[in-house]
């Protein structure tokens, strides 16, 4: 400012006639600059000089012209200078928007009217009846509109300028525009007027800056501007919500009558009474009347359908004539197919729409957005931190397509599960409300509403069953996550306890094992195969073995512990390797009485009480070794046929009496499984031996299946009227909670009679 001359010459350079007009340019090109500050701004206007700013904005020309509106914004944005505005400046504004040509007069020109529209909500202006003075808000354009009718077109199509400035004022008078007519314009104006809007496509034109890579930084205006505008659609649907449906009201008696006549109706004659028709002659046809179920055919539950929207307001109606005229021929086909059904079997098409309706509602939270618009002190509506993706939500504009796109999939959803109206409705709609949470709430704001659409078009009965069933748990797990976990981890021990126990047992009955070929054997000309039994002794200390020439029938008897010549003392056990992956696909039985499949042959029976497996070890840690071709290559034909190798390590006897015969390690004993399944129960029943932990996918398996099923059942026990904690917890734990009592039968005379137990 130090360069501005003093503001007499410059205030007189702003109207002078005799000075070039560079001059007149360059002094009000600083004034832009220096009107930002607020004092300078007061000292200008005690000069006199607002009418000499005003003059230059309405005869200036060309980049004077932009800068004498980038003056007279910046002071109205310090809210000075409003004594300057008038109709025909306002006027002038709206000729330079409408069709100017310069991109920089365009923008300071959006802006003024940005400042002039959105007065009333800085100010808290308006008369008592709610609307905005004269002079004020979108009632000080309408003279302005009038000549110019084009305007609003013009400022729709300015959404898609390559200029992000002029596209970020475009959208704040749009917005200004459409803020000011619902909080001051009549009931009955502001519909006409979003309306006209969304005609002139500034949906489209709005979702487009939505996509584009320019509304990734949300500190930018333009940023705003889409937030703000988001906002204020979710604005316009509670105040259409708001709106009480009155069959006596035009607008709405015309809009039920679309929802009947795109239905079409067939002309109803009601039959003659008998007198009547005597009367007659027997020539009387019946006189046409109104169907006895005229709205009931629609889906109804009465035939006043006016109290039915009392939740949905006029946006239920607006939803279901919006989905009758985008598809007119499903619209008919599915009531047609409704009316041949039995009243159970049929979907009633008008209940499901306002579910539909209710359930984008709460998806999109509404009514949070919402309210804060209607303050004053919310119109840059900005989210300075967060995800673009997820903050935009494009979709939102799409409404009148997704509410037919979900009430499609809930149309069919309950022609394919055969649902009844009584007892399946509200499944259904829970499942249509799980689906668009998935699908419509996954969505970022690249994406396109055909691909929802197609998304939901497409998902089926059992998909949706399974997010519920995922929904559930995770409900349950936000409901009660501490207590699930402690209960958790309790079965954990458990189910580790009983998976040893049963591992164990395995051993203990013992198996049959490939042996390694003897020389003597190959010398005599047979193939050298031998056969290892293993058990382990009832002790739990030896592991008892001995070679066998042949393995003997599946049903013979095995071997007693006495033939068994040679045995191993497990606390010599040091660690085990084996070439058995934790990876490996080992089968898994499915159902827990086959966890005993093993243990036929013992006589002891299942185990009563399960012990707690110790996490701690002190003997070595068990090193597994990844089977490739490399390292194992394929055995020869007179080898085992079996790729599957346990080794049990340990200290070796014979060893020298040295200093590092403690330490040292030696094979002491070489199992080889001849299936996957005997596999995991020796090599896991081994490391459970040692306290260690199992690695083998089988019994991973087979613990979670454990950990799972018992959760399972804990939680079947669980209410949501359970708010005692102490009872919930015991519920939880398995503990025994008092029950209700049991009424009596005094005072009840005969046999027949039964009572309800609640809560169950």
């Amino acid at each position: 400012m130090d360069d501005l001359p003093p503001l007499p010459a410059l205030i007189t350079s702003l109207i002078s006639d005799t000075e070039p007009e560079s001059a007149r340019k360059f002094a009000v090109f600083k004034l832009q600059h220096a009107l930002g500050d607020p004092a300078y701004a007061e000292r200008f206007r005690a000069a006199q000089g607002l009418l000499p700013l005003r003059h230059v904005v309405l005869t200036a020309v060309g980049n004077t012209q932009a800068y004498a509106l980038g003056s007279l914004d910046a002071l109205l944005e310090l809210d000075v200078g409003w004594e300057a505005v008038d109709a025909e400046v306002i006027r002038k504004a709206v000729e330079l928007a409408a069709g100017h040509p310069l991109i920089n007069i365009v923008r300071n020109a959006l802006l003024l009217l940005v400042l002039v529209v959105g007065r009333p909500l800085r100010h808290g202006g308006g008369r008592e009846d709610g609307s905005a003075g004269e002079g004020m808000g979108f009632q000080a354009l309408k003279p302005a509109l009038e000549l110019y009718p084009t305007f609003l077109e013009s400022l729709v199509q300015r959404l898609s300028a390559s200029d992000h400035m002029l596209c970020a004022n475009a959208l704040q008078l749009v917005n200004a525009l459409m803020r000011d007519a619902v909080l001051h314009s009549g009931e009955h104006e502001w519909p006409r007027f979003i309306k006209r809007l969304q005609d002139l496509g500034v949906i489209g034109g709005v979702g487009m800056l939505m996509r584009g890579d320019a509304a990734a930084d949300l500190q930018t205006p333009l940023a705003a501007a889409i937030l703000e505008f988001q906002g204020l659609t979710k604005l316009l649907l509670r105040k259409w919500r708001e709106v009480r449906v009155n069959v006596e009201l035009p607008e709405h008696k015309r809009a039920l009558k679309t929802i009947h006549l795109l239905s079409r109706p067939e002309p109803y004659h009601a039959p003659a009474r008998a007198s009547e028709h005597s009367e007659s002659g027997g020539g009387a046809k019946g006189s046409r009347q109104h169907h006895p179920e005229k709205w009931r055919r629609l889906g109804f539950e009465t035939e006043s359908p006016a109290w039915e929207f009392d939740d949905t307001g006029y946006l239920g109606i607006m939803d279901l004539v919006d989905f009758a005229r985008r598809n007119p021929d499903l619209y008919h086909k599915t009531l047609l197919e409704q009316a041949v059904l039995p009243p159970a079997l049929r979907c009633p098409l008008a209940r499901a729409s306002l579910s539909v309706t209710l359930i984008l509602y709460e998806h999109f939270e509404i009514d949070d957005d919402a309210t804060l618009l209607e303050r004053p002190d919310a119109a840059p509506y900005i989210h300075s931190a967060g995800n673009p993706e997820k903050i935009y939500r494009p979709l939102l504009l799409q409404w009148g397509r997704l509410h037919t796109a979900a009430l499609t999939t809930l149309l069919r959803l309950w022609k394919v599960s055969g649902a009844q109206v009584d007892a399946d409705f509200f499944k259904l709609e829970e499942l249509v409300r799980i689906i668009v949470e998935r699908i419509v709430g996954s969505a970022t704001r690249r994406t396109e509403i055909a691909g929802v659409e197609l998304a939901l078009r497409n998902v089926g009965l059992e998909a949706a069953r399974l997010w519920q069933m995922q929904g559930l748990d995770e409900v349950y797990e936000d409901a009660w996550g501490p207590l699930l976990g402690e209960v958790r981890d309790a079965l954990k021990r458990e189910s580790m306890a009983f998976m040893k126990e049963q591992r164990v047992r395995c051993l203990l009955a013992g198996a049959w094992f490939y042996a390694e070929p003897s020389a003597s054997a190959e010398l005599s000309g047979g193939d050298g195969r031998q056969w290892r039994y293993v058990c382990l002794s009832h002790n739990r200390k030896y592991l008892h073995h001995g070679l066998f020439a042949s393995r003997g029938a599946s049903d013979a008897a095995p071997p007693d512990v006495a033939d068994l010549h040679e045995k191993l003392n497990l606390d010599a056990v040091t660690s085990v390797d084996s070439n058995v992956s934790a990876a490996d696909p080992v089968p898994a039985p499915q159902d827990p009485a086959s966890l005993y499949s093993s243990t036929h042959r013992n006589p002891s029976g299942p185990t009563k009480a399960l012990s707690r497996l110790s996490t701690t070890s002190s003997v070595t840690t068990l090193r597994t070794h990844t089977r490739n071709s490399s390292t194992h290559p394929a055995p020869p034909s007179h080898h085992p046929p079996t790729t599957s190798q346990i080794t049990i390590l340990g200290l070796d006897p014979y060893a020298s009496n040295d200093m590092n015969s403690s330490t040292s390690e030696a094979p002491l004993l070489t199992l080889h499984p001849p299936n996957p399944t005997l596999a995991s129960e020796w090599l896991d029943g081994l490391l459970m031996l040692l306290h260690q932990q199992p690695i083998t996918a089988s019994t991973t398996q087979l613990v979670e299946m454990l950990v799972d099923w018992g959760l399972r059942l804990r939680m079947l026990n669980l209410r949501w009227e359970d708010v005692e904690w102490e009872a919930l917890e015991a519920r939880v734990k398995g503990e025994e909670v008092g029950g209700r009592e049991v009424p009596g039968r005094e005072g009840i005379e005969g046999e027949e009679f039964w009572y309800g137990v609640g809560g169950v």
